[in-house]
């Protein structure tokens, strides 16, 4: 492995990883209901049932906060609407609406009768809607107006969808959230469902083929919670006193229709009873900055690509903005040594990388904190800059081989998770399977099904200490010249770069060497504003910067890893969940190197 990801621990901080891990046991009930635990348990409590569940903010209105008890009683409401309209346990129920309070009830209204809640992003078009609408045979999708008219394009082709309810939305063709509400009586007995039951079907990127539909269950979320309390930083809870208590408000861009922003940002911030921040609207690093402030925000999910852009925009913010962050998680991509320097001198807060994925939420990660000089070391473990971090509490964790054997130190694998924990207990992190795909549901594990690894399909290595290094999907990893090439730490090492914004490397064939490390390079518009004659297009520009930025690569990374071919352009393809879609350019250099042929 080389010497640069073997960072060292600091050395003022303890490594609690291990005693976390040999103290933490699963207690997972027979019956278990999200909503229960997320909204009606907080209505019920006089202390709790006051407080703001969710504020919801727009680009074009005001500000306005929703009780727990407000978010009850609608989700009453909408739980008999929808049984009216012959909503059964276990039916699919499409949730297609942005950041808002309407989204929250329409969780908790489908998940405490037992029906199955399936997120749809407002981003997707009519084909991704058709398919998704289709394959789960949802009855019902709930939408508001930026979402009607693209789930009603498509209803012809979904025979299974009976109904539309829409929020806001002036066409008559589809039933009125409010009205229809309004006529529904304010208490609901919830179903007492059981923890292995379906409560979500969230559909994969179909990054490879199409879509498969994971099927999570409602004790997922209990296996959720130790990554993200140690994401999180405790979320404002001192785990060594008891009787202290988290004031947290919790904001993230991501979408509440992606894993990221249901479980990892709603539920379990209504789990802990605890106010979130729906904004409904584009991000931007001004946006981003002001809502943080605005709200006394405390705790976020950002991706890597969110703080890359507010790092570029805002280099020192907090001399423009108040700020009371507490803890920053972030995903998806390496954050690297830039980003995490930012966080930590910038805005005063040690990134927690981690890692996961829909079928398995997070599993990995860091948890860097600090409870002061009061108690110094008091740590779960601490972060090392760029790495995915250790398994969380709960999660057995390796970097296993094609053959399921774990990788020695230093060795690439495949980042699996086992069935068993450390006490051989069953994780309850686990889906139920893919949605009407047996065969690509055994596909992901390796061994017996009850007592085996499943595979994520990214790729890592494991370093002396334990810590996970990021290496790319498997299907990202390639050879250039022999050497077998991770492509985030390349991508991190030209972010550092002042002139890059965003980078992604691909292999470009090339019949020599089978395949060269190419960088796809977005600047920074402060960096072309900062002098005259910096222009894209200009050739010489280019060809100047280009041996700027191989200089830059190799005298940081290995020599076999700096990029033979740059080539800047406006924007790389994205998921909407803010990854690089590296397939994109792996492709079109493909393609690229046909036509020359």
């Amino acid at each position: 492995m080389p010497q640069r990801q073997g960072r060292d621990t600091p050395p003022s901080a303890v490594d609690h990883h291990d005693q976390l891990h040999r103290r933490f046991g699963w207690q997972v009930p027979q019956h278990f209901n999200m909503a229960e635990v997320c909204s009606r348990r907080w209505a019920a409590d006089p202390e709790v049932a006051t407080r703001t569940a969710v504020i919801a903010c727009a680009a074009d209105g005001p500000d306005q906060h929703h009780s727990y008890a407000e978010l009850q009683l609608q989700a009453n409401r909408l739980s008999n609407a929808l049984a009216a309209l012959g909503v059964e346990r276990g039916d699919r129920v499409a949730i297609v609406m942005p950041q808002r309070f309407e989204t929250a009830v329409a969780y908790m209204a489908v998940l405490q009768m037992g029906a199955v809640g399936m997120p749809l992003s407002q981003l997707f078009g009519p084909e991704a809607l058709a398919f998704r609408l289709h394959d789960s045979e949802a009855v019902v999708a709930i939408c508001d107006a930026s979402t009607l008219a693209a789930v009603q394009s498509v209803s012809a082709m979904c025979p299974q969808l009976r109904s539309v309810i829409a929020v806001h939305a002036p066409e008559a063709s589809a039933l009125h959230w409010a009205p229809v509400l309004a006529q529904e009586p304010a208490v609901f007995e919830a179903v007492h469902t059981l923890a292995d039951e379906a409560a979500v079907l969230i559909y994969t990127s179909g990054t490879t083929g199409n879509p498969k539909g994971a099927l999570i269950p409602h004790r997922a979320l209990i296996g959720n919670l130790s990554g993200f309390v140690c994401s999180q930083n405790w979320f404002g809870f001192d785990p060594f006193d008891s009787t202290a208590k988290s004031t947290a408000v919790f904001w993230s861009p991501a979408d509440w229709a992606w894993t990221g922003g249901l479980m990892d940002a709603l539920l379990p911030t209504l789990y802990f009873g605890r106010t979130i921040v729906g904004f409904n609207g584009r991000f931007s690093p001004q946006t981003a900055f002001e809502l943080m402030q605005r709200h006394g925000v405390t705790h976020t999910f950002l991706f890597p690509t969110a703080l890359k852009a507010m790092m570029k925009a805002f280099p020192a913010p907090r001399r423009q903005f108040t700020l009371q962050l507490q803890a920053i998680m972030s995903a998806g991509e390496a954050v690297g040594d830039a980003v995490f320097a930012y966080c930590r001198e910038q805005l005063g807060v040690t990134v927690n990388e981690m890692f996961g994925q829909t079928e398995i939420n997070y599993i990995v990660g860091n948890c860097a904190m600090e409870w002061g000089a009061a108690a110094p070391g008091r740590t779960g473990w601490p972060a090392k800059p760029g790495s995915m971090g250790k398994g969380y509490p709960g999660h057995r964790v390796a970097v296993i081989d094609d053959d399921g054997n774990e990788c020695p130190v230093g060795v690439h694998g495949d980042v699996a998770v086992h069935r068993l924990d450390v006490h051989g207990e069953p994780d309850p992190i686990f889906f139920l399977g893919y949605w009407k795909n047996e065969a690509s549901t055994r596909a992901k594990f390796t061994g017996d099904m009850a007592n085996s690894w499943c595979r994520t399909g990214d790729m890592a290595i494991r370093d002396a200490d334990g810590y996970l290094w990021y290496q790319g999907r498997s299907d990202d990893v390639f050879k250039a010249a022999g050497y077998r090439i991770g492509p985030s730490e390349i991508e991190n090492c030209l972010v550092k770069h002042p002139a890059v914004a965003n980078a992604a490397v691909v292999p470009k064939p090339d019949a020599e060497r089978g395949a060269v490390v190419k960088a796809y390079v977005v600047l920074a518009l402060e960096y072309l504003a900062a002098a005259p004659g910096r222009r894209v297009g200009d050739a010489g520009f280019e060809a100047r910067l280009v041996k700027e930025l191989q200089a830059h690569v190799k005298g940081k990374l290995a020599p076999y890893e700096y990029p033979k071919d740059i080539e800047f352009v406006d924007s790389l393809p994205m998921t909407t969940t803010g990854k690089v879609q590296r397939r994109v350019l792996r492709l079109q250099e493909e393609a690229r190197a046909r036509s020359r042929d």
